[in-house]
């Protein structure tokens, strides 16, 4: 699934799509005795309402759930196989009216590492900021010894800033 920039809707749905928990967060507890308990959505035959396993147990299950990387997780039978004859007979094309890899503007999909760094950070570094000509760029310096060397001479920082501590995770909360 693929959204343009503009198309606010559909990025809040695919924002939500790919942030969603494997499990509800509403549903996990933690007991007195450490052990991770889960609701579940409606009782089972023999009336159980809840799961409890140690949190390792738990780690199990959730490890279970991600699948092997680079493996396809739809697969299509019959006509509809990717190289099935009548594929084309019952797969329709993208609609004619709009361009199928190009958003509004006409753009490509992926952009350049220029134009990644004015959307993200704010610099644009193809126009020059006094006469806003175009720039053009002649070098990449990727040696960290010539990077230290330049910055400690414009007085810069030579090193990033630390790392924040990560904030902490409320998943269980004691039942």
């Amino acid at each position: 699934m693929r959204c343009g920039a503009h198309q606010r809707k559909e990025l809040e749905r695919l924002c939500r799509y790919i942030t969603r928990p494997a499990i509800a967060n509403e549903r996990l507890k933690r007991n007195g005795a450490g052990d991770v308990v889960l609701q579940l959505k409606s009782a089972w035959r023999d009336g159980a309402t809840h799961i409890k396993m140690s949190p390792l147990e738990f780690m199990q299950h959730l490890a279970a759930l991600a699948p092997r990387p680079r493996l396809h997780l739809i697969r299509f039978h019959g006509v509809l196989a990717p190289n099935a004859r009548l594929r084309a007979a019952i797969v329709p094309g993208p609609p004619q009216s709009e361009p199928a890899d190009e958003d509004a503007h006409g753009a490509p999909a992926r952009m350049n590492w220029a134009r990644l760094l004015k959307r993200v950070f704010g610099i644009d570094i193809e126009h020059c900021p006094q006469c806003g000509g175009a720039l053009k760029i002649i070098a990449a310096i990727e040696e960290p010894a010539v990077i230290v060397r330049i910055l400690t001479h414009l007085g810069l920082p030579a090193r990033a800033p630390p790392r924040s501590p990560a904030r902490p995770l409320a998943l269980f909360q004691a039942a």
